[in-house]
């Protein structure tokens, strides 16, 4: 009865069916999107096509407007232990705002390590030494910031378009981008909230009257979408129609995408070139560069020195007020350059003192 019973159930009722239903990956966000042309206000004819990608690092952030001018150096070592002494006093006295690190021009050591920089000891150093320089920085003034502190420094990565003895700007160009992402994803890492990573460029027409190598620079960094800026702490020298036309003049000061500008003021004629170059990108390209704050090299008793960093910000806020796009009534950011203080052993890490 039982086999019976088995074989009428089996011819009555229909056989089950499973089915198994897989995963559907969704398409990637970049994939869908649609091909955008922009045009190149540089020394270019046509436009180039791209892809908009997310940026690899955190997004690049404005910098935070302070009371104070924050010291930006002209660094003859890459030496950690110096570096990161040099964060800590920033960092005890709470400096907010741009902190240019430059490590003056770009050069190429083939044995030893490919591209890097000339430092201002006339030494060379390697994209690694750089990377771990800034980051001994950042190191620095994280720790030593009081706990409630709010500054906040956006830390740039610098160099400078003084004779760029490299085979290739475009790749050195990329190069400091992805190096600048390094040093990001190292302040992330690690959880130094206070400090944003960037990069800068000490640009300046008279070391590239061609403006080729600064614009391949520029155009390699650009290419990396890294999601870092890249700032142009540097000068028109007499001016646009002097050295280099209208679109490459704005290209390096915010025709390129990461590009942001902060001038060098350092008498009112580079405050009327600057506000110039902002008004005529306003009539040419319908918006004016994009001025993140200013630097100054002034000392005390020093008349060569140029503008105080008041001195400067009056001067270029005027100019600026010339027309009504290109007003402002204060600046993010004034930083003054110079050669750093020496590092006493008191400042250094207790486990690195002698």
């Amino acid at each position: 009865m039982a086999l019976t019973s088995s074989g009428v159930t089996a011819a009555v009722l229909p056989a089950k069916r499973v089915v198994v239903r897989l995963p559907v990956r969704a398409p990637a966000p970049h994939a869908a999107a649609r091909p955008v042309r922009l045009g190149l206000p540089a020394r270019v004819r046509g436009a180039v096509a791209f892809r908009r990608r997310r940026p690899r690092g955190p997004s690049a952030t404005h910098i935070t407007h302070g009371p104070t001018v924050t010291p930006s150096l002209y660094e003859r070592t890459t030496a950690p232990a110096i570096l990161r002494a040099q964060g800590c006093r920033a960092g005890r006295v709470a400096t907010n705002g741009l902190v240019v690190l430059d490590f003056g021009k770009l050069a190429y050591g083939p044995r030893r390590g490919g591209y890097g920089t000339l430092t201002f000891a006339n030494r060379f150093a390697s994209s690694r030494s750089l990377v771990w320089a800034v980051r001994s920085y950042a190191r620095g003034y994280s720790e030593c910031l009081p706990r409630s502190s709010r500054a906040h420094i956006t830390l740039a990565l610098g160099t400078s378009n003084y004779h760029q003895d490299v085979p290739s700007t475009y790749a050195a160009g990329r190069r400091w981008a992805r190096m600048t992402a390094r040093v990001g994803s190292y302040v992330k890492l690690h959880h130094f909230e206070h400090v944003t990573a960037a990069a800068g460029d000490d640009v300046e027409p008279a070391w590239d009257p061609s403006f080729r190598r600064t614009y391949d620079f520029f155009r390699g960094f650009g290419s990396v979408r890294s999601g870092y800026l890249l700032y142009n702490y540097g000068s028109l020298d007499g001016g646009v129609g002097r050295i280099w036309k209208l679109r490459q003049a704005y290209y390096v000061a915010g025709g390129m995408h990461a590009a942001r500008a902060v001038p060098e003021i350092y008498n009112r004629a580079m405050a009327e070139q600057w506000g110039e170059l902002a008004r005529l990108s306003v009539h040419r390209y319908g918006r004016p560069i994009k001025i993140a704050g200013l630097m100054t090299q002034h000392r005390r008793r020093c008349r060569r020195c140029g503008y105080t960093a008041a001195q400067a910000h009056r001067a270029l806020v005027r100019e600026l007020a010339r027309h009504p796009r290109t007003r402002v009534r204060h600046l993010a950011t004034s930083t003054n350059i110079g050669a750093p203080a020496p590092v006493s052993s008191a400042e250094l890490p207790r486990r690195l003192r002698r």
